[in-house]
């Protein structure tokens, strides 16, 4: 007699990981990625540039779903997690953990980050920040005067929502659609890294690219300004996240077929 499945994941093979043990993948995938990738932009993002930072985290991310992928999926994102439970592809009882793993291992890497930096003598948090999002007077298209201050605000926040919405929904996709069971799932990790890499490139001008609520959050305590616009860059990659698992039920028509990347 076939045991009773908890997920369709379980249809393709043995769970042979624990909660648990996904959890803390999930915890040290976030951590790399936040470290890996904001600690790139803020160490070495005016010598690389929006490319080097873009690379930074869609390299890490390919990285990463090669490694813990085979443990805990690779989501590393509480809008990618959520689009797997949308789609039913995780029980709600693991997002929760997932979730509560993520924000652990941001802030974790928040922290680490902002020790590192804090190390370097010329490092002015007030005026450097942490690779935050924002929009505004915090989009990283906001102009300054030569004796400080913004003279022009960047991106709004009508911009910053919409981008959000439909760069987080694009990433969503890309992870369902690639580990689709017609797709090739070997090459997810190059599919969903270069993904990621693209978004960066087309946020980071607006509003320093979340798509990501725990990333957002593991550095907007260093950055003046940053929290009172951090419910932003929670609740629209969320809904992302939604829309972007919605297509992929409405595109792929199916309920069952989904692989770990």
């Amino acid at each position: 007699m076939t045991p009773e499945r908890e997920t369709n994941l379980e249809e393709f093979g043995p769970d042979d990981f624990s909660d648990l043990k996904k959890c803390i993948a999930e915890a040290i995938g976030t951590f790399v990625l936040v470290f890996s990738a904001v600690g790139t932009a803020v160490f070495a993002g005016a010598k690389v540039g929006n490319l080097g930072v873009a690379l930074a985290f869609g390299l890490t991310l390919l990285f990463l779903v090669y490694t813990i992928g085979p443990i805990s999926g690779c989501h590393v994102n509480p809008a990618v997690t959520l689009g797997q439970l949308i789609v039913g592809h995780v029980p709600p009882v693991r997002a929760i953990g997932y979730w509560i793993a993520q924000i652990v291992g941001g802030l974790i890497a928040g922290i680490t980050i902002f020790a590192v930096a804090s190390s370097l003598p010329s490092y002015d948090r007030a005026s450097d920040g942490l690779g935050a999002n924002g929009w505004g007077a915090h989009s990283p298209s906001a102009i300054e005067g030569p004796l400080g201050g913004v003279i022009e605000n960047g991106y709004g926040i009508g911009a910053t929502m919409i981008v959000e919405v439909l760069l987080t929904a694009l990433l969503v996709f890309v992870v369902l659609a690639s580990t689709d069971r017609i797709s090739d799932v070997l090459n997810a990790g190059v599919a969903i890294g270069f993904s990621l890499a693209v978004i960066h490139l087309i946020a980071i001008p607006i509003d320093n690219t979340s798509v990501n609520p725990a990333r957002s959050i593991a550095v907007a305590f260093y950055q003046d300004g940053a929290l009172a616009q951090l419910w932003l860059f929670i609740v629209f990659p969320l809904i992302g996240g939604a829309v972007g698992a919605l297509v992929y039920t409405l595109l792929f028509g199916r309920d069952r077929g989904v692989r770990a990347s």
